[in-house]
Parts: C-alpha cells; structure tokens; sequence
C-alpha cells in the first residue's frame, strides 16, 4: 500500500553542501529546517534569484542547487 511507504528524502545542494529534506518540503520550511529565519535570507534557485512571492508555492526538488544569503544589517 503507498499509504504504508516511509516519507522519501530528496537530495539538493545549498551553499555547495549535500542536504536532504522530505519530499514535498516548501521552500520556507526548508529554510527553517535549517534553522534559517526566511524574512533574513535572499534565496538563488538554481540559477536564478527567487523573487519572495514564489517561496510559498515553490517545491523542494530532488537534485536543487539553491544558494542562500543571509541579510545583514549594519550603519
């Protein structure tokens, strides 16, 4: 039964390191799975700069390169 089969982990690159998350993982809750504040990054999905407005509907995928900066205020 598909109902019975564990979660599956997808693979992804970030910042030029190996991680994994679960299948179905939305850009913001993998960021706060990697203990990331998402209103304090700017996030490049493979290749190209993710406008915030996509977060919410965008899909963690297996094989993903995404870079990840953190803002930083200062005066």
């Amino acid at each position: 039964m598909a109902d019975s089969l564990p979660a599956t982990n997808l693979t992804l690159t970030v910042n030029g390191e190996e991680k994994q998350c679960p299948a179905a993982t939305t850009l913001p809750q993998f960021l706060e799975q990697q203990g990331m504040n998402p209103k304090l990054v700017a996030v490049e999905y493979n290749g190209q700069i993710l406008h915030r407005q996509h977060w919410e509907t965008t899909v963690i995928a297996n094989d993903d390169n995404l870079e990840v900066v953190t803002i930083v205020g200062g005066g």
